[in-house]
C-alpha cells in the first residue's frame, strides 16, 4: 500500500513538472536569459556587427560622468514623472469618488472613462498629435473660442513636458477601476459608525474613505511611477526626443542607443542603471509605507 501510494506520488510530481515546463522554460528563455545577456554586453563596448571587447565598468563610468544627454534624460523622465503621477492618481482618484455615487446611467459613465485604455497606445498618441496641432488642432481651436491666446503645446521647449504631463492623464483608466474597487471593499459599517456618532460627509472622507483606501494608493502609486520612469511612445511617435531634447526621455535615449547609433553595450549600461533608479525609488516608497499605510486589522506593510 505504501508502495503504490508512493507510486502515485512519484507520477504526480512529474505530470506537474511536465505541466510547469512550458512556463518556467519560457521564464528561463524570455526573461532571466536576456536580463543575464544585458549585463554581460553592459560590461563590453560591442556595436551591432563589430567586436565585442570586455571593458569593466567603463559604460557606467562614462554614462555617469561626462554623458550630458544622460543627465537630460533623467531630468526630463523626473520632471515627467514628478508631474504626471500626482495628477494622474489625484484625478483617478476623484473620478472613482464619482463613479461609486448612484446616480442614472453609472454604467456608461464608467464605460467612457475606460473606452481610452483599451484603445492602441499609438492610436492615442496620433489622436493627442492632431489636438496638439498649433494651426489647427483641437485644443487651441477651443482655446480661441473663449478669447484666449493658442499654444505651441508639444512643439515648444516651455510646454513640451507640460503638455505630455496633461497628455498622461488620458489614459487613466486602469487606476481608476483599480480605485473604484478599493471605494467599494470600504467597510459601510464604519460609515454606519460615523453617522451614529454625529460625522458629517467631509469626517467620512478624511477619517473612513482616505484612510481605508491607503493601501490602493500604495499599490497605484508604485505602478504609475514604475509606469512613468518607462514612458516611450510620446517620444518616438510625437517629438522624436525634441524640440532640443526638451522631451527626451530615458527609454527613448536608451532605445535611440541601441537602434540608431547600434551601441549596444553601452544602451545595456543605460538599462541597468534605470533598472537600479527604480528598485531605488521603490524601496524608499516602500520603507515610507509604515508610516502612513493602513490596513484593515491593523496590519502594516
Amino acid at each position: 500500500m505504501k508502495r503504490q501510494k508512493s507510486g502515485m506520488m512519484r507520477m504526480e510530481r512529474n505530470w506537474g513538472l511536465l505541466f510547469a515546463l512550458p512556463a518556467i522554460l519560457g521564464l528561463m528563455i524570455f526573461t532571466i536569459g536576456p536580463i543575464t545577456a544585458s549585463f554581460v554586453f553592459s560590461l563590453t563596448d560591442w556595436t551591432i556587427g563589430g567586436q565585442m571587447t570586455f571593458i569593466g565598468l567603463d559604460n557606467y563610468r562614462t554614462i555617469l560622468t561626462e554623458d550630458s544627454t544622460f543627465s537630460q534624460s533623467m531630468f526630463v523622465t523626473t520632471y515627467y514623472a514628478l508631474g504626471s503621477v500626482p495628477l494622474g492618481l489625484a484625478a483617478a482618484f476623484i473620478i472613482a469618488l464619482l463613479l461609486n455615487q448612484k446616480v442614472k446611467g453609472l454604467s456608461v459613465f464608467r464605460t467612457v472613462y475606460y473606452l481610452p485604455t483599451i484603445v492602441p497606445s499609438i492610436a492615442n498618441t496620433m489622436l493627442w498629435l492632431w489636438m496638439f496641432n498649433p494651426d489647427f488642432g483641437l485644443l487651441n481651436s477651443l482655446l480661441e473660442s473663449v478669447g484666449l491666446p493658442g499654444s505651441k503645446w508639444i512643439y515648444d521647449e516651455s510646454t513640451a513636458i507640460p503638455s505630455l504631463i496633461m497628455m498622461s492623464t488620458w489614459g487613466i483608466g486602469n487606476t481608476v477601476i483599480i480605485f473604484l474597487a478599493g471605494l467599494q471593499s470600504v467597510p459601510t459599517h464604519l460609515y454606519e459608525a460615523a453617522e451614529v456618532d454625529g460625522g458629517n460627509r467631509w469626517h467620512k472622507f478624511f477619517h473612513i474613505t482616505i484612510p481605508s483606501m491607503t493601501p490602493t494608493i500604495f499599490f497605484n502609486l508604485v505602478m504609475s511611477l514604475i509606469s512613468t520612469f518607462q514612458a516611450f511612445n510620446q517620444a518616438y511617435v510625437m517629438t522624436k526626443g525634441g524640440p532640443n531634447n526638451s522631451t527626451l526621455f530615458y527609454v527613448f535615449y536608451l532605445w535611440r542607443t541601441a537602434f540608431t547609433e547600434t551601441k549596444i553595450g553601452y544602451a545595456s549600461a543605460l538599462a541597468w542603471i534605470l533598472f537600479f533608479v527604480i528598485m531605488v525609488l521603490t524601496v524608499l516608497i516602500f520603507s515610507t509605507s509604515k508610516k502612513w499605510v493602513h490596513y484593515e486589522g491593523g496590519e502594516r506593510s
